[in-house]
């Protein structure tokens, strides 16, 4: 199983475990995730961290189960594996920015069982890096489709459809914490 961190530093020969910057509220038994642990995302999901670091971005997709309504509404024609929802004030960085991809053993992982996310409570040394540098063409050979908007706030609703969707860095989002809108990490 291939297993992935993105990072803007090129540098890293080891990755300490250590809490995440802003903790989120964990359901009963599980405030461990936010103490210090390496993250790591799955071959699958990669798709979700290749993008600039504080790019604010909402990507969903269909599970078994979507309702064909709500397949049409968010993900329209063409039935795209994912699509990824950004601000046009972002493009420019997204288009220029560069990231670094790191392979992880998964030896020491464990999974959340959520949106391809694991962890490790372990140290965790890279196998390799790789920079990309094309990230719309990076997320395009993922199968992603890039969607561009004025503002993400129309998707606040998509939560509440039968689809995955996972909403990260929100709060750069334009007026989002503004509208008192959840900084949701992942998930529905």
């Amino acid at each position: 199983m291939a297993l992935f961190h993105f990072s803007d530093d090129p540098t890293i020969a080891r990755f300490d475990p250590r809490p995440v910057q802003v903790p989120a509220e964990r359901a009963p038994g599980m405030d461990w995730l936010n103490g210090p642990l390496v993250w790591a995302i799955d071959a699958p999901r990669q798709a979700m961290y290749s993008f600039p670091r504080d790019c604010p971005r909402i990507l969903i997709w269909a599970e078994p189960g979507s309702a064909e309504a709500d397949i049409d509404r968010w993900m329209g024609p063409g039935r795209p594996a994912m699509v990824a929802y950004v601000e046009w004030a972002w493009f420019e960085r997204l288009k220029t920015g560069v990231i670094h991809r790191y392979a992880l053993p998964a030896e020491s992982f464990e999974s959340l069982r959520d949106a391809g996310m694991w962890v490790s409570r372990q140290a965790v040394t890279p196998d390799a890096v790789e920079t990309l540098t094309d990230l719309p063409a990076a997320l395009a050979a993922l199968g992603v489709e890039l969607r561009l908007m004025e503002s993400l706030l129309p998707l606040k609703d998509v939560w509440s459809s039968s689809l995955h969707a996972s909403g990260i860095r929100l709060r750069n989002a334009q007026g989002w914490v503004a509208a008192g809108q959840p900084l949701r990490a992942a998930g529905r």
